[in-house]
């Protein structure tokens, strides 16, 4: 049974492996938990396009020793042309399409992130970005071999990616989806990020770089613009925050779900279970998955649209009200209308005693399907996720979409610092609990942790149920007392993407460092 990787030196984990070495080159070089990232960030996004990609956002938690944790939110606003008119001039009026120019409507954050979270590093010993970015200019250059992860997508997604302009060129090979192990070049990528470690990560929205995407942008239908490259900037903010009996954890603001996945873990701590893997264990927590989906799709959204911030969500009174309704043995009826997204996570620390908690994403898989032919960058559809009738989540110019994105944070009452998160879209904050709970309130290997079978309640990755779906390695004692207190159990392969991606580290405070890494992706943990 594989066990967490251990060290005190620097640990990262990645679902690519390249991503992974390429981090820990960077903390092997002296460079910080911060720079790894960065370096891994730039890494996946060439080896790992299905999942995500330069043109997207990302959100970053960093913890320091002495300091608070610190939240980078590099989420990208709508297009000042992005109005519910704009769209029903062009025929939208439902809803926004998924697919293509129309769907890229957000400016992508995610570099801007990269940046503010680099200037934390002090000038004097931050290393070169030409240092930083060059594993992933060479994997661009060079070329990556397809993984079955990415050919297996590519194949599924096809029919509504082949037509959208830049798509086929750029991911396929002679018009048909690459095997696993096919060489993908992505010449024009890598000039472009060759750009970004010359002229700095700010030319990405000022100058040739923004001007190339602007203009193909409009041509294919975007309501983006260079104005709207200029003006985006990542925003230092204050993470979100909850104590529970193990410590206090930290997750990302609103326009994400970051508060989906620490209510659920708040709430599950008021049940009071004492043993992990039981009925109790998955039943509680898949109950309190619910009473916070419910508050989540009635009124989350961008921060200046909600009725009431999402960390008043969090008060102890709201919380104590929201457990009293969970019934320990009967499922509330289900199902919900699912939020769906697709990205990474990884997690990095340093000897220093930073630890970083990352996620970048374009949305669904391959995002808008747009790509530039120029710069290679493809672009993310998160706005397609916007709503065309009124509510929180309506669509206006400047306003940032709902995000499934959550990275997490938790620093514990014995010392330890942890960082944790997964892909997945729907399963995020489902993923983190099982992930959570099993370690820190069960005492479970950090590794066996992540590994263990997982749960599933609504859709995510295209899937139509809404049931309540378990990998086929559970205890079929536990599955049948799930059936019989009234969920809607599907089984689904065992090792299944739909349970996500899922990673951790865990910094002991004596120094130790603990990675983990999920065995369905493509990655690596690297504890040295």
């Amino acid at each position: 049974m594989l066990h967490s990787a251990l060290g005190f030196n620097g640990a990262i984990t990645a679902p690519h492996r390249a991503a992974a070495l390429a981090g820990r080159d960077i903390l092997e070089a002296g460079g910080t938990a911060i720079e790894a990232m960065v370096a891994a960030a730039a890494t996946i996004a060439v080896t790992y396009p299905h999942m995500n990609g330069i043109g997207g956002d990302g959100f970053w938690i960093i913890h320091r020793p002495g300091q608070a944790p610190v939240g980078i939110s590099a989420c990208g606003q709508a297009a000042a042309l992005a109005t519910p008119e704009w769209y029903a001039e062009r025929g939208h009026t439902a809803a926004i399409p998924a697919r293509g120019g129309m769907a890229a409507l957000t400016a992508p954050g995610t570099i801007s992130g990269w940046e503010m979270a680099l200037a934390l590093v002090p000038e004097a010993r931050r290393l070169p970005l030409e240092r930083l970015l060059g594993q992933a200019i060479a994997y661009a250059e060079d070329g990556i071999a397809v993984t079955g992860n990415q050919s297996v997508t590519t194949a599924e997604k096809l029919e509504g990616l082949r037509d959208v302009p830049g798509f086929a060129e750029t991911f396929l090979f002679d018009g048909e989806v690459p095997a696993p192990g096919h060489r993908l070049r992505q010449a024009a990528l890598a000039k472009t990020i060759s750009t970004l470690a010359r002229d700095g990560l700010r030319s990405f929205y000022e100058g040739p770089i923004a001007e190339a995407h602007a203009a193909w942008l409009e041509a294919n239908g975007s309501p983006l613009r260079r104005e709207d490259f200029a003006a985006c900037r990542a925003r230092e903010v204050t993470p979100l925050t909850v104590r529970t009996s193990h410590g206090t954890l930290y997750n990302m603001t609103a326009p994400t779900q970051g508060v989906t996945s620490l209510m659920i873990l708040a709430l599950f701590d008021r049940l009071g279970v004492t043993e992990g893997e039981g009925f109790d264990h998955l039943h509680g927590l898949i109950e309190a998955t619910k009473q916070a989906f419910l508050l989540r799709n009635a009124g989350l959204g961008d921060p200046d649209s909600m009725e009431e911030p999402a960390q008043a969500w969090l008060d102890d009174a709201r919380l104590d009200a929201l457990a009293a309704r969970i019934d320990r043995e009967t499922a509330l009826p289900w199902p919900h209308e699912p939020k769906d997204g697709d990205t990474i996570w990884m997690g990095a620390a340093d000897a220093d005693g930073t630890v970083v908690s990352f996620i970048q994403s374009v949305f669904w898989e391959f995002g808008s399907g747009l790509v530039c032919p120029e710069t290679g960058v493809f672009f993310q559809n998160r706005g397609a996720g916007f709503s065309l009738a009124p509510g929180p989540n309506q669509l206006a110019p400047g306003k940032r979409p709902f995000h499934t994105l959550n990275p997490a944070l938790a620093q514990l009452g014995d010392g330890r610092v942890m960082a944790y998160g997964t892909m997945g879209g729907e399963g995020q904050p489902q993923t983190q609990s099982a992930v959570f709970s099993r370690h820190v309130q069960f005492g479970m290997d950090l590794q066996q942790a992540v590994t263990a079978p997982r749960w599933l309640l609504g859709k995510t990755w295209g899937e139509a149920t809404t049931s309540l779906k378990l990998e086929g390695r559970f205890d079929p004692g536990v599955v049948e007392a799930l059936r019989n207190a009234g969920h809607d159990v599907e089984i689904i392969p065992p090792f299944s993407d739909m349970a996500g991606h899922a990673g951790a580290i865990v910094r002991h405070p004596d120094g130790l460092l603990e990675a983990a890494t999920d065995p369905r992706s493509d990655g690596a943990a690297v504890s040295y």
